[in-house]
């Protein structure tokens, strides 16, 4: 995105309304007090946070809990190959060698 927006600092142009059960609304609200905000400040962060990334600010499935464990995983193995390559490029230590470069034996 080009603009940078700013939904703090944006004048206060337009209206939006949402419908919600009074239920739902009064749990949200509580967890958000819990933090300093208003569900407005929420909403307002989310927007602003969609904007930042230019999308949903979180990972939307069925079970978004697996997936954010595969990301994880992904990425984890992405590293360990990066440092394999690297290890290769430059020659592997051995934890001794290490060790006594770092002088952690006596």
């Amino acid at each position: 995105m080009d603009i940078e927006l700013n939904v703090a600092m944006a004048p206060k142009d337009s209206t939006f309304q949402l419908r919600i059960n009074s239920e739902i609304k009064k749990a949200v609200e509580d967890i958000y007090a819990k933090t300093g905000m208003t569900l407005t400040d929420a909403i307002n962060t989310f927007i602003q946070q969609s904007i930042n990334v230019e999308g949903l600010p979180f990972i939307v499935t069925k079970n978004s809990k697996e997936a954010l464990k595969e990301q994880a995983i992904a990425m984890l193995m992405l590293d360990l190959k990066r440092a394999e390559e690297r290890a290769d490029r430059e020659g592997w230590i051995a934890a001794d060698d290490l060790e006594k470069e770092l002088g952690v034996l006596d």
